[in-house]
């Protein structure tokens, strides 16, 4: 299995797209999400890689859900990968776990909140894997350089950035598309995150979200040039064991990614 965001298989020249469930709640549901995008992927000739946490380690309580075991989850991730032929992205959460995980999947993944750990990102990079940096909440497009270069100087060129938005006060996230070209400039794909940008964060016990906003952000991280969109989806968000609160209804999905196409097609 392969994954390159800028020299795969793209003959429609469309953006690609990860997406799936916040975290691995069964493998049955991993293979309809998955299974379900596809078919829509396929159809719109968008890259596609699966996403999904295989374990979540920042959440609000400790009570919340974190996951079925890194090792079963793992398995279904590596069960999607091979059953449907497609990539495959999951996060890691400390230095240790990059090695763990990696020959499960295509995708390694930092969180913002630890885009700037120096030994998670070099552990990622020592797996060859492309690594997906989220940008920190708290940090300006521009001061995503170093991390893609703690990367690259670790002897990975295969490193990409995804904005998920910017703190704005204490409850609320708010995406700016200078980002999109200032971190291009890079020489990096860049991707945004169209449903963790939409986070309320400090409600209380749980983090709210916006998911009626979805679309805006899309239309507008294609209309100015994103290479890639992150998104989480789900058949059921009231019944999400994480993150319900912004994910995309998958019966949505569709309708979202034919809107999105011909966008696309109009500024290529």
């Amino acid at each position: 299995m392969q994954f390159n965001p800028l020299q795969g298989e793209n003959p429609a020249n469309q953006f690609f797209l990860l997406a799936g469930p916040c975290v691995v709640e069964s493998e049955s549901l991993c293979l309809e999400v998955a299974e379900k995008v596809m078919k829509v992927t396929e159809r719109l000739q968008i890259p596609y890689v699966f996403k999904a946490s295989y374990r979540k380690a920042n959440r609000s309580s400790i009570h919340s859900f974190t996951g079925i075991g890194d090792e079963k989850a793992l398995e279904v991730l590596a069960k999607v990968r091979e059953q449907l032929g497609i990539p495959v992205v999951t996060d890691i959460h400390a230095a240790h776990e990059a090695a763990m995980a990696a020959p499960y999947v295509d995708v390694l993944q930092i969180p913002a909140f630890l885009c700037r750990q120096t030994d998670i990102l070099q552990a990622a990079a020592a797996t060859g894997k492309w690594v997906n940096i989220k940008k920190g909440q708290f940090l300006a497009p521009a001061s995503m350089r170093f991390a893609v270069e703690k990367v690259r100087e670790s002897g990975n060129p295969n490193v990409m950035v995804t904005d998920r938005g910017s703190m704005f006060g204490y409850g609320d996230l708010v995406v700016d598309f200078r980002g999109v070209p200032e971190m291009q400039a890079f020489g990096t794909p860049v991707v945004v995150d169209i449903t963790h940008s939409l986070q309320q964060p400090n409600q209380g016990s749980v983090t709210g979200g916006r998911p009626e906003m979805i679309g805006t952000i899309a239309k507008a991280a294609i209309a100015v040039g994103a290479n890639g969109l992150f998104l989480e989806t789900h058949p059921n968000p009231a019944h999400a064991l994480s993150d319900g609160a912004n994910m995309l209804h998958l019966s949505k999905f569709e309708g979202l990614m034919e809107q999105l196409t011909r966008i696309r097609q109009a500024i290529i």
